[in-house]
């Protein structure tokens, strides 16, 4: 089963945003391994990546797809012999230069900016919608 872990810099304090990743991490448990690490602001995300992992940066000069574009790159990351895949999250201050060049693949959510906040929440909406897509569930519509 694929692990997936979701790096973040910054941590939730808002009740309604840590309900949402509570929901959607509960209901990726059908299909993964899900956790999410929250570092400080300040924290060294680099250090936290787990060895082996396929890496996803989120940040705004990455490059878009859709829900089903989504599925089939995790799809093709198990296929492929990855066990793990790691998206990373910035703060309010985004990700570091370095880490977004060291990543396999840096991913925009959109050209609009988000809190981080609520980018985690869509993220981890995305990841699970990706991982019915491959199912064939009836959740993507």
């Amino acid at each position: 089963m694929l692990r997936v872990t979701v790096l973040c810099l910054g941590r939730l304090k808002e009740k309604h945003y840590i309900a949402a990743c509570g929901e959607y991490l509960k209901r990726l448990t059908a299909y993964c391994q899900p956790e999410v690490v929250e570092l400080p602001e300040n924290g060294d995300i680099a250090a936290r990546i787990p060895k082996g992992s396929y890496v996803i940066a989120l940040c705004i000069e990455g490059e878009k797809t859709d829900s089903p574009g989504l599925a089939k790159r995790l799809e093709k990351c198990a296929m492929e012999g990855n066990s793990r895949v790691c998206f990373l999250i910035g703060g309010s201050e985004g990700l570091p230069e370095a880490v977004k060049r060291s990543a396999d693949w840096k991913l925009s959510m959109s050209d609009m900016t988000f809190p981080h906040h609520l980018a985690r929440v869509m993220l981890l909406e995305q990841i699970y919608r990706a991982f019915t897509i491959t199912a064939g569930a009836k959740y993507h519509k």
